[in-house]
């Protein structure tokens, strides 16, 4: 097997709250902290659904690790762990000690020295376990102890104790069961080291999430503390695991009897993940390996309605159906993962209503949002994909119908006013108070950017889910049964192009001139009327007002309207959503302009920064949004469509460039 990509960080920038590390269960589980181990969010620690993939309650905010030295002048002794309390105040010398730490295959190390013994703990978490392992590896010269226990919550993960937490902790050796409304389960493994078992005496311990205070999000909380091993190691040192699981009776959970072979397993597993996505595109670079490893943390098993599901970003989304379509061809694709592809438009596909696919489903576990016009359009567009890609004739064969019921419902209309314009062929959608695309902003009773009438996006969807339709009963043999449709709608798309494209018609064809990324959009997907002066027209305005180094403007800075900043409390994050703020996911719909150009360099310059972005936020991943003007990251530090996507783009820009070599080679 190869080996894994490994990307090493200095002390320095080791310590940066900044740089966060992402684990994940395949059930919507997961461990997040920062780099160094320092928790940063409410979010940070083990997360657990107990209703895969939703219902996730936060169990552990940070391992506790003391370490004693003995030597001539007594014993010696320090923390491992470190918790800020107040803005750059800490509990913990964990970051005083710290030599460096890595990521191979986005599974992280870290290492600390303090009095000649380095100690290294990797992290992961074991598939469908709810739990995550701290494997401690211990080098020291003399004897020496290390105490092990955590600092516990017990509360929903969106939400903080204000109140120290009412937990009690029973059990003996080396199993303590922490009881609140949830049970977590911690153990501990040291083989050839001996193992005291601690009376447990837990102490309220203050906690600081400074990303929830950049957020106007509540950011202290209490936790509660307390060491439940100590460890001791002969000379040479040893090795410990700690493992921290949620009890979830409703829930199959992997028992980790071994945690070394499971560590083993869980990175072989991964590596396999980034070889076979190399084999799959046809590129054999560190980005599409590191892209895919981080693919797989979106893709998860959801329990009702049963199969796979996308989790739209980490931490705080559950999973949605646009971001779901969207993020398929990347994810599941172009990472060789066929199966989960059609289980996972299975899913949607069952979840049909009306015509209309989950925008998203709830975070309780009952039922769903279908507010969506695009949702339905993306999952016709990801159908056709996969049955390209696979050439599965039995699934289509399958889907066909259910395709047909989509498109006869919008037709005919459904609901929140989505319905066929009898008069042009075209897409309507929009009623008051209701936002339908994915610039889909609502604060209290307003709708930032409603876009009511006629998307220009959503026409490019229209048309491509009706071309689904026509080729895929091509390809079965069947009579298409929508292809007038689609040749009428194809005909009245002209009228976007008013000197420049609009972005939206309103129902009676007042244009919306807002220069926005949706015509990129449009014009990318494949059944699209146009013409390759208007694209590049588009493509020379969409770079000269859109473009960024990280992805497109959502509005552009030339607007009265445009917000510039991304930050603070929610209400000003949502008012400047999508006026301004930079989103990386269309950025691979701008590229495939580049691309159908021949402007294979320009496509490759396009990518540079946000290819570079992968190592500046969420570590392997890419995030939700940009703030306009000075691109900082913001949003989920680890967004689904935004890692497919640069994974689609960096495919396809990979494979114009290997044939433009191949041109030039045999001329």
């Amino acid at each position: 097997m190869s080996a894994p990509v490994t990307f090493p960080f200095g002390s320095l920038t080791a310590r940066s709250a900044d740089l966060e590390v992402l684990l994940t269960d395949g059930l919507g589980g997961f461990a997040l902290s920062s780099l160094s181990g320092v928790p940063t969010r409410c979010y940070s620690g083990l997360v657990a659904s107990q209703q895969p993939p939703v219902q996730r309650r936060t169990h552990l905010v940070s391992p506790l690790e003391v370490l004693r030295v003995p030597g001539a002048g007594g014993v010696r002794e320090t923390t491992l762990h470190a918790l800020e309390i107040a803005p750059d105040t800490f509990e913990g010398e964990g970051l005083r000690w710290l030599t460096g730490a890595s990521l191979s295959d986005l599974l992280p190390e870290r290492e600390q020295l303090f009095a000649g013994v380095r100690v290294r703990r990797r992290a992961f978490m074991p598939r469908g376990s709810g739990a995550v392992v701290f494997l401690y590896d211990v080098q020291s010269r003399d004897p020496v102890a290390l105490r092990l226990g955590g600092f516990f919550v017990d509360r929903d993960m969106h939400a903080v104790h204000e109140r120290v937490p009412t937990l009690t902790f029973h059990g003996a050796g080396r199993e303590v069961t922490v009881q609140g409304e949830a049970q977590t389960r911690v153990q501990v493994h040291a083989p050839g080291a001996v193992i005291d078992a601690l009376d447990p005496r837990p102490v309220p311990q203050r906690v600081h999430y400074r990303h929830d205070l950049a957020r106007g999000e509540p950011d202290t909380e209490s936790t509660l503390g307390t060491p439940l091993w100590e460890l001791s190691f002969p000379a040479g040192g040893g090795r410990a695991a700690l493992v921290v699981q949620a009890l979830t009776p409703d829930v199959a959970q992997a028992l980790i009897l071994d945690p070394w072979a499971a560590y083993a397993d869980e990175a072989a597993r991964r590596r396999d993940l980034a070889v076979r996505a190399q084999d799959t595109t046809g590129v054999p670079d560190e980005l599409v390996a590191t892209l895919a490893v981080a693919a797989d943390a979106y893709l998860v098993r959801r329990t009702q309605p049963q199969g796979v599901t996308v989790i739209a970003g980490y931490p705080w989304f559950a999973d949605w159906g646009r971001d779901s379509m969207i993020a398929l061809t990347g994810l599941t694709l172009l990472t060789g993962r066929h199966a989960e592809a059609r289980d996972l438009l299975g899913t949607f596909l069952r979840s049909l209503r009306r015509g209309l696919t989950p925008n998203n489903f709830h975070d309780d576990g009952q039922g769903a949002g279908y507010n969506t016009v695009d949702g339905a359009l993306w999952l016709a567009v990801a159908l056709e994909r996969y049955v390209t890609v696979t050439g599965d004739a039995t699934f289509a064969r399958e889907a066909l119908p259910q395709l047909r019921d989509l498109l006869d419902w919008h037709v005919r209309g459904t609901d929140h006013g989505i319905r066929m314009d009898p008069a042009d062929g075209l897409l309507l959608a929009g009623e008051a108070g209701v936002q339908l695309t994915w610039m889909d902003v609502k604060i209290e009773g307003w709708v930032v950017t409603p876009r009511h009438g006629k998307p220009i996006e959503v026409q490019g969807l229209w048309l491509a889910a009706l071309g689904a339709e026509s080729r895929l009963s091509a390809a079965l043999g069947e009579e298409a049964r929508f292809a007038d449709t689609l040749a009428r709608a194809q005909a009245s798309f002209a009228a976007f192009w008013q000197g420049t494209y609009v972005d939206t018609l309103a129902a009676d064809g007042t244009p919306d001139r807002s220069v926005r990324p949706n015509v990129a959009i449009a014009l990318a997907l494949p059944d699209t009327p146009t013409s390759p002066a208007l694209v590049a027209a588009t493509t020379a305005q969409l770079e000269s007002e859109l473009l960024s180094p990280v992805g497109l403007h959502t509005l552009s800075p030339l607007d009265d309207r445009y917000r510039g900043n991304y930050g603070g409390a929610q209400v000003q994050r949502d008012a400047a959503y999508h006026q301004g703020t930079v989103w990386p996911w269309p950025l691979t719909a701008f590229v495939e302009l580049l691309l159908a150009q021949g402007e294979v360099g320009r496509a490759r310059a396009a990518l540079r920064g946000l290819s570079g972005h992968v190592l500046e936020a969420g570590l392997g991943h890419v995030s939700e949004v940009f703030a306009g003007d000075s691109l900082r990251p913001g949003g989920c530090p680890f967004q689904a469509w935004s890692v497919a996507e640069l994974l689609r783009a960096h495919v396809l820009v990979s494979r114009a460039e290997a044939q433009a070599a191949g041109t030039q080679s045999t001329a």
